[in-house]
């Protein structure tokens, strides 16, 4: 059976230095972000190219993001936008989104970005109320991984028919795939069960890449 090669530190080191086009602005993000404590929760930068090539594809001008951290994925969506473009950015945290405020400010892309600090199911639920239901082109969820179910059902009904919803951290590391321990956190069954009904899911189509922590790709048919 044939496999996805293996990335070693010298090929992962030759596709940053051959198959990136990193914007400035991104670049210096990223590099404040690598002295963070929770540097980890970062995207990948070959995940962000992948991102903003699809937002281009597929003409993306609203766009949902659940889970902003220092605002990566957030400012690489706002470049790959036009400049009445839309983003709906949710995020619990004040500190780590104090350095996503500055950077987007920075690189003139604040306008384009309406950050919720609260829960993101009371922001997507409040846009449903609003009457906003089929309106928004894309969505990447990339947070607290109990919840990834409702924030799924939740874009779901904001996405547009063809509409694109991107899911991050699927592969937990690889525990997905072992046996549950006896002391396994409820996290990793929920994704587990997700990965599962996302495949099965008539409403979508569906592919999961071995991208970063494992990226799922999902088309609103």
């Amino acid at each position: 059976m044939n496999q996805t090669l293996p990335l070693t530190d010298s090929l992962y080191a030759y596709l940053l230095q051959t198959g990136l086009r990193e914007h400035p602005a991104l670049a210096a993000l990223r590099a404040e972000t690598a002295s963070n404590r929770m540097a980890k929760m970062q995207i990948a930068p070959e995940q962000g190219q992948l991102i903003g090539f699809l937002a281009q594809l597929a003409g993306v001008r609203r766009h949902i993001e659940i889970g902003v951290f220092t605002g990566y994925s957030t400012l690489n969506m706002a470049l790959h936008m036009p400049d009445d473009g839309e983003i709906v950015a949710c995020d619990m945290s004040v500190e780590f989104t104090t350095i996503a405020r500055r950077h987007w400010q920075a690189a003139g892309m604040a306008h384009k970005i309406a950050l919720h600090l609260q829960p993101g199911a009371i922001t997507l639920q409040a846009l449903l109320d609003q009457g906003r239901g089929g309106q928004f082109d894309m969505a990447f969820i990339d947070a607290d991984k109990r919840n990834y179910p409702a924030y799924y059902e939740l874009c779901l009904q904001l996405l547009r028919p063809g509409g694109l919803i991107l899911l991050d951290n699927m592969f937990l590391g690889g525990r997905v795939a072992d046996a549950p321990p006896p002391n396994e956190t409820p996290g990793v069954e929920v994704i587990r069960q997700l990965n599962r009904a996302l495949q099965a899911d008539p409403r979508v189509d569906y592919c999961l890449l071995p991208l970063g922590d494992g990226m799922t790709l999902l088309r609103k048919r």
